[in-house]
């Protein structure tokens, strides 16, 4: 069975992530461009550099191809929201890149964007499924990468440089010039080095990389930015005396903040950064589009400003939609994805991490300022996070449990309401909140908790933890 997440299709290589897979994938894909009679707008096929990945890539360019569909290929690994960026300006219908994004080294996967370079929603995904459910190897039509790239129906490209080049055009490029900043880059072996190192020596910053280089197994580490996994550039931006430090996951869609004395920003507090920053110095204008799982704090800025907030279910398909549809000012997560109006409309370390640096740039305050500004006006709150594993034997009991029983334990706080539409989140009267829900990617039950301080949240994360068993 080839299921969709939240964040596409991800599966253990050399179990569920193989040739053939990859190829149905392609085909029933190319079933729904043809059926849809959109092929004339093209495919755009990135890839990124996990095991595989450049390989799983040609096999589903040459699906494409065999199928009268031609393909933009980008022959060299990048950072997803390249693809993004590049099917949004060519006007794909259709488009994909081959990663498993921050999953463990031994997943691979195909993120599927529609058009605008968006990631594709349920309706889009559930046609894939269903389609892949009914083909057989035999009905998988196929041309060699090297014949499809003579017949002209594989086109290599390299959009890099206009990537960058539209990251340069949005930010204050000048004001970066005359901070003359210290920025340490960590890729955790992925792809976001060239692109960001890039944009960033065009504003004069003095730029380091560790964690470069390709590396199957990201050093032994989860190629997601966290306090745990960046403790490298923790402590080398503290002791070297840099202004941030930037993290970014395995395909450069997600980052992880280092302040200028060590300290790992939280991406709840990216978000509030960033969307406070653009209201409160740059004067724009524009709501916020938050998970379920994310921040209230960005609640409290817009009122503050006179903009809303609006709360969607996890998956930044649910964001980029409800940004669209109010024309947003910014929509993120707490996992570390975001975008802004004027950008793609899907999440972008790069782009992120870009505006941070302009930021710091333009208000002359550091990171850690900047934070305790926001705190001093709207208040403090800090989240606690819990990923819980489970035997497969265990999830239907847990399943029950939270959204057929919907049993909740005895909070100590007097309870608002309870939503269930992703997963059972309590909205305590304090203005604190927390969710359990499972993962749309791994098999696993997160819990989130956000209350006025640290000890709080976590009690009440360890009391769903007891009360669920895990």
């Amino acid at each position: 069975m080839i299921k969709f997440g939240t964040g596409g299709w991800r599966a253990f290589i050399g179990e569920e992530f193989t040739k053939d897979n990859v190829r149905l994938v392609a085909q029933a894909i190319s079933n729904i461009i043809n059926t849809e009679n959109v092929a004339e707008k093209g495919f755009i096929v990135g890839y990124d550099r996990r095991f595989l990945s450049d390989k799983a890539g040609r096999w589903f360019a040459e699906v494409l191809a065999g199928n009268n569909i031609t393909v933009s290929f980008i022959d060299k690994f990048v950072p997803t929201p390249i693809v993004m960026f590049k099917a949004k300006e060519m006007g794909c219908a259709y488009s994909a890149c081959i990663t498993a994004s921050h999953n463990p080294a031994d997943y691979n996967g195909i993120k599927v964007f529609i058009e605008g370079g968006r990631d594709a929603d349920e309706i889009i995904t559930e046609k894939i499924e269903s389609q892949v459910s009914t083909l057989t190897q035999d009905q998988v039509t196929s041309v060699e990468f090297e014949q499809a790239v003579e017949d002209k129906l594989i086109d290599v490209i390299n959009p890099m440089n206009e990537f960058v080049d539209s990251i340069i055009d949005f930010i204050d490029i000048e004001a970066i010039k005359q901070a003359n900043l210290r920025v340490l880059i960590d890729p955790m072996f992925g792809v976001a080095k060239n692109a960001l190192q890039t944009v960033l020596i065009n504003g004069r910053c003095d730029v380091d990389v560790i964690n470069d280089g390709k590396n199957p197994d990201f050093g032994g580490l989860m190629p997601s930015p966290s306090a745990a996994t960046l403790y490298r550039l923790k402590h080398l931006v503290a002791a070297e005396g840099y202004d941030i430090g930037i993290g970014t996951d395995g395909d450069a869609d997600r980052l992880g903040i280092i302040d200028e004395k060590g300290d790992f920003i939280h991406p709840n507090e990216v978000l509030i950064l960033l969307y406070y920053y653009l209201l409160e110095y740059k004067g724009w204008k524009g709501s916020v589009v938050r998970n379920i799982a994310t921040t209230h704090i960005l609640d409290k800025i817009a009122a503050d400003h006179g903009e809303q907030s609006f709360e969607v279910p996890v998956g930044f398909k649910h964001i980029s939609s409800q940004m669209e549809a109010d024309d947003s000012l910014i929509g993120g997560e707490s996992s570390g994805g975001l975008t802004i109006r004027g950008h793609i409309k899907g999440k972008d370390g790069v782009f992120a991490s870009s505006l941070l640096v302009e930021m710091i740039s333009v208000t002359g305050k550091k990171l850690s300022e900047l934070l305790e500004e926001i705190y001093s006006k709207y208040g403090y709150a800090y989240t606690a996070e819990g990923d819980c594993t489970f035997k497969a034997s265990q999830k239907q009991a847990l399943y029950d449990k939270i959204y057929v029983e919907k049993q909740l334990p005895d909070f100590e706080f007097e309870i608002e309401k309870v939503s269930y539409e992703d997963g059972a989140k309590v909205y305590f009267k304090n203005g604190g909140w927390v969710i359990a829900r499972f993962s749309g990617t791994e098999p696993l039950l997160r819990i989130f908790a956000e209350m006025q301080d640290k000890d709080t949240a976590e009690r009440v994360l360890q009391q769903v933890k007891e009360f669920l068993s895990l």
